[in-house]
């Protein structure tokens, strides 16, 4: 999407969303709810999104998260949040646009830290390689083959 629109923007992510969604929230009503005030902010927010910094699934799914964060921060202040909830840079850009979010998020977390990291600096902080390696302390081809690691883990926990 060179430049997104909103009506393609729902087409293309609601059924995503509401499924996200619908898998952190109790009520059935609250998740549509919440769906509804994701593309709102979604709406609100184009204009502000830069496709250089992220991928449009991961920008959307970044307000999702944090939907379902503020929901449970209003209605259940005393309630702690859901441990399966996925941290930010738990987003792998190639996969999101083929597969739900509730799926990555579960393959992510079968990653080792090191590589979820490195898949955490690539896409979603959308750094080089290069600096990936500097940053880390390894070698750029060291940083390379463990990043191809994660993806191909990530693709085997994606079909399993």
């Amino acid at each position: 999407m060179n430049s997104p629109n909103i009506a393609d923007i729902y087409t293309e992510y609601h059924t995503k969303v509401l499924s996200y969604i619908t898998a952190r929230v109790n009520s059935r009503s609250d998740a549509e709810d919440l769906c509804s005030d994701v593309f709102e902010k979604v709406q609100l927010k184009l204009s502000t999104y830069d496709s250089t910094k992220a991928a449009l699934g991961t920008w959307i799914y970044s307000i999702t998260r944090n939907c379902v964060i503020d929901f449970y921060r209003r209605s259940r202040p005393s309630e702690e949040l859901d441990e399966q909830l996925p941290s930010d840079d738990e987003v792998d850009d190639g996969i999101l646009r083929d597969e739900t979010l509730t799926e990555l998020a579960a393959a992510l977390s079968t990653l080792p830290d090191e590589l979820k990291t490195i898949i955490v600096y690539r896409y979603y902080d959308g750094r080089p390689l290069t600096e990936i390696a500097k940053m880390m302390g390894l070698s750029y081809g060291a940083t390379k083959l463990r990043h191809n690691s994660a993806l191909e883990l990530l693709r085997r926990a994606m079909s399993a």
